[in-house]
């Protein structure tokens, strides 16, 4: 992990256990514990996709649990995850969409004060409805990453459905999916 991230600015983390999978930025300056999984990225793209509800169904479905709070489990909710393969419009569009909706997320927590639990607690109760429309604009664009429609965006059953067929065309051929 810590060669991986040494050339890093900043990488991708997220809590292995918790009521929801929040992605957050940490900085190179940060040494994680156990508590929380690390991902060697640091473009926007990469966090678009893991922050996106596509990336959230596969890991609910496919990740393990502790008590009644859903576990991310890297071996099953990140290395099984079938990525799109975006064009470099969709790609950019990702970006763009991911690096908005965190500085919205980042803006919202520092004035009032609050973490990522307490904020989107809120979001679940109707407050930041700009931070939720940001989420489902994100969502959509990763849909259409996929070749989706911009419905299935929000049928976390049917996401599922299609990450599950899009998983075994890959197992049939690993060799020929490079989603990087």
């Amino acid at each position: 992990m810590r060669e991986a991230i040494s050339s890093l600015d900043r990488f991708v983390t997220v809590p292995r256990v918790g009521k929801r999978f929040l992605f957050c930025w940490t900085s190179r300056d940060t040494c994680p514990g156990d508590a929380v999984v690390v991902f060697a990225f640091d473009d926007d793209y990469s966090m678009g996709i893991l922050t996106s509800s596509t990336h959230g169904a596969w890991a609910l479905s496919e990740g393990s649990t502790l008590e009644d709070r859903p576990r991310y489990t890297p071996t099953s909710c990140f290395e099984t995850f079938p990525w799109p393969t975006p064009t470099p419009k969709s790609k950019a569009s990702i970006g763009d969409l991911s690096a908005s909706l965190l500085k919205r997320r980042s803006e919202i927590c520092f004035e009032k004060q609050i973490g990522l639990t307490t904020l989107y607690n809120q979001v679940d109760d109707e407050a930041w409805q700009d931070l939720a429309k940001a989420h489902r604009k994100l969502d959509e664009a990763v849909a259409k990453a996929y070749g989706w429609p911009a419905k299935v965006a929000h049928d976390p059953l049917e996401i599922k459905a299609r990450l599950a067929r899009k998983h075994a065309e890959i197992m049939k051929d690993p060799d020929s999916y490079s989603p990087f």
